[in-house]
């Protein structure tokens, strides 16, 4: 058998990977799991793309190859909502490239741009498409700890003058997976200005621009002044719609960064099944009047969590967007060991701090996902794990 490359064995474990099968395992075994690991909620997607996807299979057209221009419907639906919700006009068939999910699109990306030598900042803890379209490069990641102290920010001015030097890509994404941290437009015109003065380009994951709270709204990257120049957004319809598995997203942008995506893209894809597409469309329509019900329950299961983990004792923020609580553990407490008692002796099923990278040792993820009752039952089987563990340290 042949060797791995270097690239392939430079991946770490991908930290859901193994999750579906120990709750599969936990399941066999009669426990009552809660598994809230995953961005993935229990909720239903629209209805009108639900049957917008059923009338569509039937067609047989909806079945052939949709290669990389894909339905130029849902291109249009695209550029459409970004003029509408940003106030930003995108060239359906050139400042708009459909995506089998903005994941894909995110990891292909770096294909284009990087090689031995080159660097890509990434934020630590993060989503770890960027690390992996990075190792899968062979470039060399520059892992940038986003904690309290910055607000859970890339802080460009403590870049060091010889990393910049390497740096290709920035990788960006507010709000927030997993901190639920967001960047204020200040924050976002400084970072547009270093990338502009350093030749990188700015990835910017607003994967979770629809998912915010409490009067917060969130910006695309296209309304800070001279992002054009230098920066390519990424969206999604997963969290945004509940359809996380349907897997459509898109990427927009100037046409000079989207015409290489695509190229890549027509050697490792030949586009998203049509009929996916013709539902999204749906997706987008049912926006104004489909997304403030789905908000609120997400708003609801967010207080429910928020009150159940802080009456255990844990310090929670209330996050202004986002699916998740970051939940700080106490000093010692290993964020790995947390999460596996956690699943094993109470089927609780969160995401270690540790998983998406070194910086987020100290920290768990916890997707509110679930109902709130079921959240606030987490809430006190967590409790009585942290316990133990305390309780062993000091013994």
């Amino acid at each position: 058998m042949p060797s791995f490359s270097a690239r392939f064995n430079s991946l770490p474990a991908y930290a859901l990977a193994s999750i579906p099968q120990k709750k599969r395992e936990l399941l066999a075994r009669g426990v009552d799991v809660i598994d809230l690991g995953a961005g993935d909620a229990d909720l239903p997607a629209p209805p009108r793309a639900v049957a917008a996807l059923a009338e569509a299979a039937k067609d047989p057209a909806m079945s052939r190859y949709g290669f990389g221009l894909g339905l130029p419907a849902y291109r249009e639906a695209a550029a459409a909502w970004m003029e509408q919700r940003f106030g930003q006009r995108f060239d359906p068939l050139t400042e708009i490239i459909p995506l089998i999910g903005s994941k894909e699109g995110i990891a292909h990306l770096a294909l284009i741009y990087l090689e031995p030598g080159d660097i890509a900042i990434i934020p630590d803890p993060g989503y770890l498409a960027y690390l992996g379209g990075t190792l899968l490069s062979s470039a060399t990641p520059y892992a940038y700890p986003i904690t309290p102290r910055t607000n859970f920010l890339v802080d460009v001015d403590e870049i060091p003058a010889e990393v910049r030097a390497r740096t290709k890509l920035l990788y960006l994404n507010y709000p927030n997976n997993p901190t639920a941290a967001v960047a204020p437009r200040n924050y976002l015109k400084k970072v547009v200005d270093w990338c502009t003065a350093h030749d990188i380009l700015l990835v910017y994951d607003n994967a979770y621009s629809e998912m915010t709270f409490d009067g917060y709204v969130a910006p695309s990257i296209f309304e800070i002044d001279g992002a054009r120049r230098v920066a390519i957004e990424f969206h999604s319809l997963s969290k945004t719609y509940n359809m996380t598995g349907w897997r459509l997203g898109w990427a927009a942008g100037a046409a000079s960064f989207l015409a290489p995506l695509a190229k890549v893209k027509s050697f490792v894809d030949t586009g998203h099944f049509l009929a996916s597409q013709r539902a999204g469309v749906a997706a987008f329509e049912s926006h104004a009047d489909w997304l403030p019900g789905n908000l609120a329950t997400f708003r609801e299961r967010r207080d429910a969590a928020v009150a159940a983990f802080r009456a255990e004792g844990f310090s929670v923020e209330v996050p202004k967007a986002s699916m998740y609580l970051w939940v700080p553990l106490p000093a010692g407490v290993s964020s790995m060991a947390f999460h596996e008692r956690l699943m094993q002796e109470e089927g609780v099923i969160v995401l270690a701090g540790k998983a998406l990278g070194d910086g987020g040792e100290g920290f768990f993820r916890v997707s509110f996902i679930t109902s709130p009752e079921r959240l606030t039952e987490a809430a006190h089987r967590a409790g009585r794990v942290l316990k133990k563990m305390t309780a062993d340290r000091s013994g």
